[in-house]
């Protein structure tokens, strides 16, 4: 028994004293003895009123005086309070915590009840679902996002596999939809943006089916040729002389399109770490534009415009491939007697490789897609021109590489213009512009 408790008894003891004091000078046991318990079971009426009232007041304020028993429930009541409230305060910081951190996060995030009503919900919500954080709190879900897919996945109560879906509010991005149970039969809704995802995806099946079907045609070539060869098919000097030309021009396109296929694997795995070296680029596109008067064997003309004391920090094998496939690429498609003019210049925004030329010209609708890999505004003519389609795929990824970018404007009939912007931390020694 404890001291309160001690306190206690001792003083009902007390009253029953009196009472029997009382009894013994005036008789009438029972009343004196009605009277002290009423005046004892009084006093701890009054303090069990001091407790309601207390409570009422949210347990607010001092504890209420008094002695004993009461004292030390108050005192324990109030002790009770600090700790549940330090531990609420405790809760609240966690919720608070966990709730910015929902937001920061760029999944969708909602808390369902049993009837499906939303309880919360993070910013992310309102971007990919149409979900307000504020106004749409306590609305059930199937009101405000009433696509059919989302419907049945809810009614079939089937989670083991996300729903893939539109965006409610943007039906060109895609969406990939999760319900998890937890607690007390609540639900917890991700909803993840897969846009980029699946678009990959699809340029990864395109490619393997872009990368076949480029190798299969020389394979077919040269196994139709040697397939007649083996047949000893009676051939002339000149058909003989016929058949390996091809068979040689096959396989020589078979190497190129190998060889710009590990090219562009070995930019993609490379590290940025051996981008620093001094790149004489004037001297550089010297040597380009000679390799490109002789791919068009003197058909075009060429302008030349080149600031011969800049230079660049990069790898110069790597800005060697992706200036020479521009200029190269110009030749192929610029009727003879066109014009290419190539210029190496910087301004306050950077250095800029610009080629020019009044070719063929792309359409608008291709421009986009024309750095995917085996991508050809039109196949026909690539193929004839000798081109692999990897060309602008690997220029757009040394460019990356050097935290530079690729900018295109063409026009049919007019030509085309490829803009290579190389950032002002990419100049080596900028100096003013020279024309040769």
């Amino acid at each position: 028994m404890n001291r309160t408790w001690d306190e206690e008894f001792w003083r009902l003891l007390l009253v029953l004293a009196v009472v029997l004091l009382l009894f013994f000078l005036f008789d009438h046991f029972f009343v004196w003895l009605s009277l002290g318990l009423g005046a004892y079971l009084g006093w701890h009426l009054r303090q069990l009123n001091k407790l309601s009232d207390w409570l009422e007041r949210r347990i607010t304020g001092d504890a209420p005086h008094s002695k004993g028993i009461w004292e030390d429930i108050f005192i324990r009541t109030s002790r009770f309070r600090a700790r549940n409230k330090r531990r609420h305060k405790k809760l609240v910081k966690r919720l608070a915590r966990f709730q910015d951190a929902a937001q920061a996060m760029p999944n969708a995030i909602v808390i369902l009840n049993q009837e499906n009503s939303i309880e919360w919900c993070n910013t992310a919500a309102t971007r990919m679902l149409g979900i307000h954080t504020k106004n749409d709190i306590g609305q059930r879900l199937l009101n405000l996002v009433r696509h059919p897919l989302l419907v049945s996945y809810i009614d079939n109560a089937q989670y083991d596999d996300p729903l893939i879906m539109p965006a409610p509010v943007d039906e060109t991005r895609t969406l990939s939809i999760r319900l998890v149970s937890y607690g007390d039969d609540q639900m917890l809704l991700i909803a993840r943006d897969i846009t980029r995802m699946q678009h990959l995806e699809q340029m990864r099946r395109d490619f393997v089916a872009n990368v076949s079907h480029e190798m299969r045609t020389p394979l077919t070539v040269i196994n139709g040729y040697m397939e007649m060869l083996r047949d000893g098919a009676s051939l002339s000097e000149k058909e003989n002389n016929d058949v390996l030309l091809h068979i040689d021009e096959q396989a020589i396109r078979l190497q190129a399109i190998v060889d710009d296929l590990l090219e562009l694997s070995r930019i993609e795995s490379s590290s940025h770490t051996k981008l620093r070296e001094l790149v004489e680029v004037p001297l550089l596109l010297q040597s380009i534009i000679d390799d490109a008067k002789e791919l068009s064997n003197h058909q075009h003309e060429f302008i030349v415009e080149i600031d011969n004391q800049l230079k660049l920090q990069g790898s110069e094998i790597e800005i060697r491939s992706a200036f020479s496939n521009l200029v190269f690429n110009a030749v192929r498609y610029t009727p003879a007697e066109g014009i290419i003019t190539v210029r190496w210049l910087h301004d306050q925004s950077g250095a800029h490789f610009i080629v020019i030329d009044n070719g063929i010209g792309i359409p608008a609708q291709h421009i986009p897609r024309l750095t995917e890999r085996f991508y050809r505004a039109d196949a026909g003519r690539s193929r004839h021109s000798g081109g692999t389609g990897l060309g602008l795929a690997i220029v757009k990824h040394i460019l990356q590489r050097h935290d530079a970018s690729l900018v295109i404007k063409s026009s049919i009939g007019i030509g085309s213009e490829f803009h290579c912007d190389f950032p002002p931390a990419r100049i080596a020694e900028p100096c003013h512009t020279t024309v040769t």
